[in-house]
């Protein structure tokens, strides 16, 4: 375990604790930060504090890390739909139910494990040993189309085009209840929930901007079709945005109801348009997937 002590100065008094912390502790954003601070490893004249602590002259801080662990991850020999491939990315078509990358207590038949196995060492490291080539990500229960990095010049150029927005990236999904608008924008910010630390909440305290553009396909008796384009890319956007203004998605059990019909094993959602520019050419190429089986087997009996 490392400690790390600071005796607070008169000129950091009213600066944000995790502020400060991240301004003093080298390669930790302020997200581990936070999550150390509710965790209770940072502590302040002796006692726990709250993320929004705002230091005052001579307060004393200790912050506790536990030292890095060696982690395997494996390569394992898992089928992958292969969109594309090419010397620098590989589009995949990520089938519902099967996780992006490992996490604590999850290190085995993720699709890293998958792409590890197919590309031998042939993937970026920019985002580290969890996530070798992972550029963006999808939910375990959304199905759909991602692109991955092969080395650090094509996972930097693909994050230059999320980070500006540049990239298509398009959504199909089934909502609960009749969408009367044919079309619309939601423009509402992002953040952790205050409520439930697991999920996401649309919120003005701690959160960034998020934007989803949508449009109705098909209407039934109680639900929607719809297509939808993300603008930015947060964390359960189209979930929680969709969930904010009264229609939330097919099976989500999460963000909608609890009743989970026709055997779903998650929410209705499937990212089906890709676009971008390649990394190494500029040219710009566009993918789209078919909708998958468990998809289109409901649409059917709607």
């Amino acid at each position: 375990m490392q400690e790390f002590k600071f005796s607070i100065g008169k000129e950091y008094e009213g600066k944000r604790l995790d502020s400060f912390l991240t301004n003093n502790l080298e390669d930790i954003s302020r997200n581990r930060i936070q999550k150390l601070i509710e965790e209770g490893k940072i502590i302040v004249n002796n006692k726990k504090i709250n993320k929004n602590y705002k230091l005052k002259e001579n307060d004393n801080i200790i912050v506790y890390i536990e030292e890095a662990k060696d982690i395997d991850i494996l390569p394992e020999n898992i089928p992958l739909d292969i969109v594309y491939e090419d010397e620098d990315i590989i589009l995949i078509n990520k089938p519902q139910d099967m996780v992006v990358h490992p996490a604590n207590g999850h290190y085995e038949h993720t699709l890293v494990n998958a792409l590890m196995y197919h590309c031998k060492d042939n993937l970026s490291g920019i985002n580290g040993i969890m996530r070798p080539g992972i550029v963006h990500r999808i939910d375990k229960d959304t199905s759909g189309i991602l692109v991955v990095a092969k080395n650090d010049k094509a996972h930097q150029g693909l994050a230059t085009q999320l980070e500006n927005h540049s990239m298509n990236r398009v959504y199909y999904a089934v909502v609960c209840n009749r969408l009367k608008q044919d079309k619309g924008t939601i423009d509402m910010p992002i953040g952790r929930s205050s409520i439930d630390r697991k999920k996401m909440a649309v919120t003005e305290k701690n959160s960034k901007r998020a934007v989803t553009h949508y449009e109705v396909l098909e209407r039934f008796k109680n639900h929607t079709l719809i297509k939808l384009k993300l603008e930015t890319g947060r964390t359960h956007q189209i979930r929680v945005h969709m969930a904010y203004i009264g229609y939330p998605l097919l099976g989500d059990t999460v963000y909608g109801s609890l009743k989970q019909p026709y055997k779903l094993k998650g929410q209705m959602l499937h990212a089906k348009i890709l676009g971008f520019n390649h990394p190494r050419t500029n040219k710009y190429m566009q993918f789209e997937t078919e909708l998958p089986e468990y998809f289109k087997l409901v649409l059917k009996k709607l």
